[in-house]
C-alpha cells in the first residue's frame, strides 16, 4: 500500500509514523534541560510545569545523577565536604528561590562522618515569579562537590525557558514531588512529633538529649544536629520507650577545634533533624536543663537503671580487691582482729558503722558529682586526686594514722577531722569505725575496677537521681564484706583475743600507710614539683619527730605547744602548692610529663584520623600518676617484653594522655566514649577507625586481640 503513495507523500507518512512512535520520549524535553555531563556526575534542571500559567510559584528541581560509589553533600556535610550551591544570576521574571534539602544519609569513612546522597537526588526549588503570567527564563549555575576516595568539584550551567500560557504538569512533576516529600518538615504528615530536648554535663562536653514521638513505632532512626558553628556533634545513641513509640536520642558536643573551650547550647536554637526510613521531622529548639521534664520515660529508664545498679554492686565489691584499697588493709585488718573474743553485738554495730561510712562517702561523692555537673565543670571518677591540696590532706591524715598506730601518741587531737583520724587508727568507737569506711572509700577512688567504668559512665551522663542510685549501689557493693561480718559476727569474734602482739602488728601495718603517703608525695611531685613534694615530706617527718620526742619523754599527754607545732607543720604543707609556683620554684611542664617515656608521644586527638588514614595503628593510653590501676597495667602488661615487641613489630604509634593534672581535652575525650574514669585504653587502626576499647585491667591477650581487630597481623610471634 505504501508503494502506491507518491514519494513525497510516502516520506511524510513515514515521518508522521516515526513521530508517533517517538512522541513519549520527545515529551521528556518539555520542562527540562538536557543532561549536562561531567566526570562521575551529571546534572539537569527540571520543572514540574511546562509553562508559567497563572502560578506565583513554580516547582523546580536540580537533578543530580552520580556514578556508582560517588556521593554529594547535604547542607551540613559533617566532618568533610561542601554542600551544593546554586546561583540564579541572569534569570528573568524571577523574584526569589527557595532551595530545599531532602533527608540525607549518614556516611562513615575511617573516623569521619559525612551526610549526603548517592546514586541520584533531586533538590526541590520553589521559584517565585516576579510578574505572574509572563514567561520565565531560568539560568542556573550549579556548584557541586562529589567524592569517593578523591573529591572532584563541578560547575554546571543550565538554561530553561518556561513560556507564558497554560501550566500543564510536566513529566517531572511526580519526580519533584517525590523528593519534596523527603524534605523534613514539621513531621505531621509523617506522624512524628518533637517532645523536647535537655542539656547536661560539663560546659566543654555537654550532652543533649532529644525526645520524639511517632504514631507507629520507630524502626531505625538517625538524628542530625546543627546550629552551633563552633561545635561538632557525636553520633546519636538511642533509647526506645513505650514500645518504640517514643525515642530518646543522646548526642555529645565539643569544641570544633578540640581545645576544650565551653560550648554554650542554651543561647541559640539548635536544629534537630530526625530521619526514620522514609519519614522525617525537622525542628528548632533551645535545649534546657529541664527540657524533658514533661517526657515520661521512667519505666524503661528504671529497667536500665536497675541493670546498671547491678553492675555497680559487682564493681563496688571488686573494688575491695583493687590495688588502691590494699594500702588501707592495715586499718581493716586491725578492725577485724581487735574484735577477737569480743561481744557479737559490738562487732555488729562496729561493722555496720564502717558500712555506713562507705555508703555515706559514696553518696557524698555523688553530691560532689551533681554539684560539679550543675556548675558546668568536668566531672570524673577520681579527679579529686588532680588537686594538690586534696593530696596533701590525705598525706597529713595518713601521717597521723601512722604515728598513732606506731604508738607515738594515744590522745585525740583537737578538731573533728583529727579526732576521727586518730579514733580510726586506735579505737573501738563507732565514730572511728565510720571514719575507717570513709577513708577506705577516699583511697579507693583512684582505681577503676571491672564493671565500675560502665556504671560510672552511665551515672555521670544522666541526672541526679541516676547518679545517687548508682553511687549508692557502688557503696553497698564495696561494703558487702563488712555487711557479711555484721550479719555473722562469729567471723570476727572467733579470732584470737587482742594482746601485746597487736602492738607489733600495728607497727608493721603502719608501714603500709607510710608507703601510701610516699606514693601520694610522688603524685604531688608531678602536679606541683619534686621540690614541693620533698618539702611536704619533710614537714610530715617533722610531725613524726615532734610526736616521737614527746613519746620518748613519756609525755603522751600532748601539750598545747605540741599541738601548735603539729598544726603549724600541716598549715605549711597546705601552703606549698601556692607558695612555690608563685616564687618560680620547680613548675612542671605538662607536655614533658606526657612524653617522659621516649617510646610514647603526647596525646594528640586531632592527629589520630590522619594516622589511621595512612594505614597506621594507634594505641592510646589515658593514665595518671595517682591512678594505681594505671601503674599496675604498665608494670604487668604495657612495659613487658612481649607487648613492647608486639608494638614494635606492628609499627604501632603510641600515644599517652597524662591526666595527673586537670585537662578538659582529656575529660572530653573520655566522655566521647561514655567514660569518666581511668585507666582507659583504646586501639585505632584501618580495621577499627572508631577505636577498640580495652578492659580496665589489661592483659596480654586483650592487647593482642585489640591489635588484631585494628588490623595488625604480625604480632603472633610475640606471644
Amino acid at each position: 500500500m505504501i508503494a502506491q503513495i507518491p514519494r513525497f507523500r510516502r516520506l511524510a507518512v513515514i515521518l508522521i509514523a516515526f513521530q508517533a512512535i517517538l512522541w513519549p520520549a520527545m515529551a521528556w524535553g518539555d520542562g527540562a534541560t538536557d543532561w549536562i555531563d561531567g566526570p562521575k556526575a551529571d546534572v539537569r534542571l527540571i520543572s514540574a510545569t511546562t509553562a508559567v500559567g497563572d502560578l506565583n510559584s513554580i516547582p523546580l528541581g536540580v537533578e543530580v545523577r552520580l556514578d556508582e560509589g560517588w556521593k554529594t553533600y547535604w547542607r551540613s556535610p559533617g566532618d568533610a565536604g561542601i554542600p551544593p550551591f546554586v546561583e540564579w544570576d541572569g534569570s528573568t521574571n524571577l523574584a526569589e528561590t527557595t532551595f530545599q534539602w531532602p533527608a540525607p544519609v549518614r556516611f562513615n569513612f575511617y573516623d569521619l562522618e559525612t551526610f549526603g546522597y548517592e546514586k541520584a537526588v533531586v533538590f526541590p526549588v520553589e521559584a517565585q515569579v516576579a510578574n505572574i503570567g509572563e514567561a520565565v527564563n531560568l539560568h542556573a549555575r550549579v556548584d557541586l562537590l562529589i567524592c569517593d576516595d578523591v573529591c572532584i568539584p563541578h560547575t554546571f550551567e543550565a538554561t530553561l525557558d518556561l513560556p507564558a500560557g497554560d501550566a500543564q504538569p510536566s513529566e517531572f512533576a511526580n519526580l519533584i514531588d517525590r523528593y519534596r516529600n523527603q524534605v523534613p518538615g514539621d513531621g505531621r504528615r509523617a506522624g512524628l512529633a518533637f517532645a523536647g530536648a535537655d542539656v547536661s554535663g560539663p560546659a566543654a562536653t555537654p550532652l543533649i538529649r532529644a525526645a520524639f514521638r511517632a504514631e507507629t513505632p520507630f524502626q531505625a532512626p538517625d538524628l542530625l544536629v546543627e546550629g552551633h558553628e563552633d561545635a561538632v556533634f557525636s553520633s546519636p545513641r538511642f533509647e526506645f520507650h513505650e514500645g518504640g513509640y517514643l525515642v530518646l536520642a543522646s548526642v555529645g558536643a565539643e569544641d570544633i577545634f578540640g581545645e576544650g573551650a565551653p560550648v554554650d547550647l542554651t543561647s541559640d536554637p539548635v536544629t534537630f533533624t530526625l530521619i526514620d526510613g522514609p519519614r522525617s521531622i525537622e525542628t528548632r529548639a533551645v535545649p534546657t536543663p529541664d527540657g524533658l521534664a514533661g517526657v515520661d520515660v521512667g519505666w524503661l529508664d528504671f529497667a536500665a537503671l536497675v541493670s546498671i545498679m547491678g553492675l555497680a554492686l559487682i564493681g563496688g565489691l571488686i573494688l575491695n580487691l583493687m590495688p588502691c584499697v590494699l594500702p588501707v588493709i592495715s586499718i581493716k585488718l586491725l578492725s577485724v582482729v581487735s574484735h577477737g573474743g569480743g561481744d557479737p553485738r559490738a562487732v555488729r554495730l562496729g561493722f555496720l558503722a564502717t558500712t555506713a561510712g562507705i555508703v555515706v562517702s559514696f553518696l557524698a561523692l555523688a553530691s560532689l558529682a551533681v554539684g560539679v555537673k550543675s556548675a558546668g565543670l568536668a566531672v570524673g571518677w577520681g579527679i579529686q586526686f588532680q588537686q594538690p591540696l586534696f593530696v596533701i590532706a590525705l598525706v597529713v591524715i595518713l601521717t597521723l594514722f601512722a604515728a598513732n598506730m606506731w604508738g607515738l601518741f594515744e590522745v585525740r587531737l583537737p578538731g573533728r577531722v583529727s579526732d576521727a583520724a586518730v579514733s580510726a587508727g586506735n579505737s573501738h568507737s563507732l565514730g572511728g569505725q565510720f571514719f575507717q569506711g570513709a577513708f577506705a572509700t577516699v583511697l579507693a577512688t583512684p582505681c577503676t575496677a571491672p564493671f565500675l567504668g560502665t556504671s560510672i559512665g552511665f551515672a555521670l551522663s544522666r541526672g541526679p537521681l541516676e547518679i545517687y542510685a548508682i553511687f549508692a549501689a557502688l557503696g553497698v557493693g564495696m561494703a558487702l564484706p563488712f555487711i557479711l561480718v555484721a550479719l555473722f559476727p562469729a567471723l570476727a569474734t572467733k579470732l584470737p583475743r587482742p594482746g601485746p602482739w597487736m602492738n607489733t602488728l600495728k607497727k608493721v601495718l603502719a608501714l603500709a600507710l607510710m608507703a601510701t603517703a610516699v606514693w601520694l608525695l610522688s603524685v604531688m611531685a608531678v602536679q606541683v614539683s619534686p621540690e614541693g613534694a620533698l618539702l611536704v615530706g619533710l614537714l610530715m617527718a617533722a610531725i613524726f619527730v615532734i610526736f616521737a620526742v614527746r613519746a620518748r619523754g613519756n609525755l603522751n599527754e600532748a601539750s598545747p605547744k605540741t599541738m601548735a607545732a603539729v598544726a603549724l607543720a600541716a598549715v605549711l604543707a597546705f601552703a606549698v602548692p601556692t607558695v612555690l609556683p608563685a616564687i618560680g620554684i620547680g613548675v612542671q611542664d605538662q607536655t614533658r610529663l606526657a612524653a617522659r617515656d621516649e617510646a610514647w608521644r603526647p596525646f594528640d586527638r586531632s592527629a589520630i584520623p590522619g594516622l589511621v588514614a595512612d594505614g597506621k595503628v594507634v594505641f592510646v593510653d589515658v593514665t595518671a600518676d595517682w591512678c594505681i590501676t594505671c601503674q599496675v597495667n604498665k608494670k604487668r602488661v604495657l612495659d613487658t617484653a612481649d607487648i613492647i615487641a608486639a608494638f614494635e613489630q606492628g609499627e604501632v604509634v603510641l600515644m599517652r594522655a597524662d591526666w595527673t593534672k586537670p585537662s578538659d581535652e582529656i575529660a572530653g575525650y573520655l566522655a566521647s566514649f561514655g567514660r569518666f574514669g581511668i585507666p582507659f585504653n583504646v586501639i585505632y587502626g584501618p580495621e577499627s577507625p572508631q577505636g577498640v576499647v580495652l578492659p580496665e585491667l589489661l592483659s596480654d591477650d586483650s592487647i593482642f586481640d585489640g591489635l588484631a581487630q585494628a588490623g595488625v597481623t604480625n604480632t603472633l610471634a610475640a606471644r
